[in-house]
């Protein structure tokens, strides 16, 4: 699933608000029967792009196919697009049956086949004994789901989800994470996902578009991304706890290359093909690949000095002095036990998992 013909194709899109340019050439492709999501910050544009598809707001500029057809002079109703927003949005003064049969009553669907689908959704989302209740005597979980039946229950082709797990409690954001693949699996419906979470992102996309102020700047699976960030923006929003970058500049060394970091010097050679000499780069690793001891066939080691530590359940975050330099490191809870602030240690960076960008641009060298 999801790796057949474009579904949706997003091409140069441009929406203005004012003096202020929301979608800036936006460009992507979600495959049929695919779970695609958009990740970015609160500005990038997401919600806007949503609504442009949902026929909500008109183009500035650029084109919107789904199903091959053009979407700038469809009509909103007959796109067979449904869209779940950040809030709920469902009618107070109706009963949950009522919530689910509107969208087809207002279509003309028979009375017959209104109760069929309002069964079928109700059964499907484990909300059938919540039909007679009003949405206010719900549980946030269950307005979640009635929210997402209401979509449902149009059957359309296209499922647009709106940051939709933004008002549910953590153990709540779990929950309907997985019933969200639960779904997409049972149904095969094409799904496009915009949140600002990055675990949302990489643990139910099959694959990712990274945004950067109104663009997609990146598309790959999720495991690739994280492998293999294009620049320090895509580096920093994948990947939790976030990217250690750290200032260096490279120098040619008998007959090849290395890099100077304020914590010593690496072997650069992996990368000697794209360097010259003397520019300034960042250094990152990711706080699971600064290895706890000395490992000398995983990578170079160092000294550093425990600043401070934060327990996050199962896995502890280490703030580190490595010579005047700060990193951060996580460990699982059983090893991190002991180092408290001051605590000398002996770290090793995966040689590895490591990555080189251009001080100056970001830009990874590959």
């Amino acid at each position: 699933m999801g790796d057949g013909l474009a579904d949706l194709i997003v091409q140069d899109v441009v929406k203005r608000f004012g003096r202020v340019t929301a979608l800036d050439g936006m460009s992507f492709e979600v495959r049929e029967g695919e779970f695609y999501c958009l990740l970015g910050p609160s500005s990038a544009g997401k919600t806007t792009m949503l609504r442009a598809i949902s026929g909500l707001e008109q183009l500035d500029g650029g084109r919107i196919l789904f199903g091959g057809r053009d979407m700038a002079a469809a009509p909103i109703q007959g796109r067979g697009i449904a869209m779940i927003f950040q809030t709920f949005a469902l009618y107070p003064h109706l009963t949950v049956r009522a919530n689910f049969a509107y969208p087809l009553e207002r279509a003309g669907v028979p009375a017959q086949e209104i109760r069929t689908r309002v069964g079928e959704v109700a059964e499907l989302l484990r909300v059938g004994h919540t039909l007679d209740r009003l949405p206010s005597t719900l549980s946030g979980g269950e307005q979640q789901r009635v929210a997402i039946g209401r979509a449902l229950v149009r059957r359309p082709q296209l499922l647009l989800l709106d940051e939709p797990l933004t008002n549910l409690d953590a153990k709540l954001r779990h929950d309907t994470r997985a019933e969200f693949k639960r779904l997409h699996r049972e149904l095969g419906m094409t799904m496009l996902y915009a949140t600002p979470d990055q675990l949302e992102a990489l643990t139910m996309g099959q694959r990712v578009g990274v945004m950067q102020a109104g663009r997609v700047v990146q598309v790959d699976t999720p495991r690739s991304l994280y492998a293999a960030p294009q620049d320090t923006y895509v580096a920093g929003m994948v990947g939790s706890p976030a990217i250690n970058l750290v200032p260096g500049t490279i120098r040619r060394r008998d007959g090849g290359f290395a890099v100077d970091l304020p914590f010593g010097t690496l072997p650069a050679d992996a990368w000697r093909i794209h360097l010259s000499g003397g520019e300034p780069v960042l250094f990152g690793v990711r706080p699971h690949d600064v290895l706890l001891g000395h490992h000398p066939t995983r990578g170079p080691g160092f000294t550093a000095t425990v600043h401070l530590t934060e327990p996050l359940g199962d896995v502890t975050l280490l703030d580190l002095d490595v010579n005047g330099a700060a990193m951060k490191m996580a460990l699982p809870e059983e090893r991190a036990l002991g180092l408290g602030p001051g605590t000398p240690i002996e770290v090793t960076l995966s040689a590895a998992d490591v990555h080189l960008f251009h001080a100056e641009t970001g830009v990874r060298i590959a």
